[in-house]
């Protein structure tokens, strides 16, 4: 075989070898979905206490039926203000201005799922 058939043998197999490693953009893409971000939400919400999971907050619709609201996160100037960690203000109401973050996404068998994460970043006492 002479030099300049193999240099372009060699040269097209390199070509589909390194074509062959790329995924497709498609795949990357199908699991997230959007990201949503609200900032500046404000509830009034009686504090339930800590769980492993959040601090719980409870609230009362128009209809009279409660609904527990968990924040993942608390800014460190409220927590500084506001010792969310004991018991002391268990059964405080409170003002609650806190941002919610929501990532939707699809999982493997094409199901959309939704991670919401909310912190607080500020607490008034009521």
């Amino acid at each position: 075989m002479n030099t300049k058939k193999f240099l372009v043998l060699s040269g097209l197999l390199l070509v589909f070898l390194s074509l062959s490693s790329f995924k497709s953009q498609s795949d990357l893409n199908t699991n997230i979905i959007t990201i949503e971000d609200q900032d500046g939400l404000v509830v009034y919400a009686t504090y339930a206490g800590k769980e492993d999971w959040g601090y719980d907050f409870v609230t009362t619709d128009k209809e009279g039926m409660e609904h527990t609201l968990t924040f993942q996160n608390v800014e460190d100037a409220v927590l500084a203000a506001f010792d969310l960690n004991s018991d002391t203000f268990v059964g405080t109401k409170f003002k609650i201005t806190f941002n919610r973050d929501i990532e939707y996404s699809k999982d493997e068998d094409d199901m959309e799922d939704q991670d919401e994460t909310n912190t607080i970043i500020n607490l008034e006492k009521l």
